[in-house]
């Protein structure tokens, strides 16, 4: 092979192979960072994609558990209004954002007494189960619909189906301390975590 096609050849080998280790989107650079940096401190943590509508659980060694469809607020945006966790049930559509960031998660109850996961508790902001709610919201047919388009409909909880809660969100991220960490959608995501270079 002539030096010229054979440095040609050797240079694309190398694009090729740092194209495949060169994470693609954002969710998967945001999983590469935390398992690079070990930021979730030993504990399980989860990632929460809101552009694809899909929350991703991982263990405390930063392996994939499991992975599914969410419900997402109805509203884009990536902060809470102010005073959201007071007025959840009561707010306006514009209101119902899903907040972006870095979360110290824990399991708890809601007023309802149904076991949650709060993750920012103080913006009554958490991962649930799947409620019962009105027909016309179809939410059901949401939550199993093949496109991520739509998937807002919540009040800005992320909400999974009930056997996915209890068999994955309970038993990984329930027990104890966890991480979430819920990508933005208005802005570059790096400005809310570290830029993983």
């Amino acid at each position: 092979m002539k030096p010229v096609l054979a440095a040609w050849a050797c240079a694309l080998t190398m694009g090729m192979a740092a194209a495949a280790e060169a994470p693609r989107t954002a969710a998967e650079a945001l999983v590469a960072h935390v398992r690079a940096t070990q930021d979730a401190g030993g504990r399980p943590w989860a990632v929460v994609d809101k552009g694809t509508a899909r929350l991703s659980v991982f263990d405390a060694e930063g392996r994939l558990v499991a992975e599914t469809a969410v419900l997402l607020g109805l509203a884009r945006g990536d902060d809470s209004a102010p005073g959201v966790g007071e007025r959840a049930a009561h707010l306006p559509p514009e209101q119902r954002t899903t907040p972006a960031g870095r979360f110290e998660a824990e399991p708890g109850r809601n007023l309802r007494g149904e076991a949650v996961l709060w993750v920012e508790y103080d913006t009554a902001f958490a991962i649930h189960r799947l409620r019962p709610a009105p027909w016309a919201e179809r939410r059901p047919q949401r939550l199993a619909s093949p496109t991520p388009e739509d998937n807002r409909i919540s009040a800005g909880c992320v909400v999974v189906e009930p056997e996915f809660f209890e068999r994955v969100v309970l038993a990984r991220l329930g027990r104890g301390r966890s991480v979430v960490y819920v990508l933005p959608e208005t802005r570059d995501w790096r400005t809310l975590f570290a830029d993983p270079g």
